[in-house]
């Protein structure tokens, strides 16, 4: 249910901007959601419907750009996406793909942004 919360704050960034900008619609909203940061787009969506009735918002579309995790090596400094895992080991792999550390540093993929508003 935290995507309420979140779809209201997309729709108050977005509402600010369009204002500053003398614009009286706003068409689309393009958000960065990180594969950790636990949002569903369809839920936003959803919520994005409700929320921006009766606003310059409404109708605009939402264009989700997500991003995957990654990690920093924290022996190496090796910047990687975890592996897939294999049959035998089916959850995800977080070592090192150089030293094989398994203590990583999250540096990506728990993003959640306004990345731009096109308005018109």
């Amino acid at each position: 249910m935290h995507e309420l919360s979140v779809t209201q704050s997309v729709l108050d960034i977005a509402l600010v901007h369009a204002e500053r900008a003398g614009a009286n619609r706003i068409l689309r909203i393009h958000l960065v959601v990180g594969e950790l940061s636990g949002i569903v787009s369809e839920s936003v969506q959803f919520y994005f419907d409700f929320v921006s009735r009766n606003t310059p918002a409404e109708g605009a579309e939402l264009v989700f750009l997500h991003t995957p995790t990654r990690f920093r090596c924290r022996a190496c400094g090796t910047v990687y996406e975890p592996g897939e895992g294999d049959e035998a080991t089916p959850r995800p792999d977080w070592g090192c793909p150089l030293c094989g550390e398994l203590r990583p540093e999250v540096v990506g993929g728990r993003e959640l942004l306004v990345e731009s508003i096109e308005v018109g």
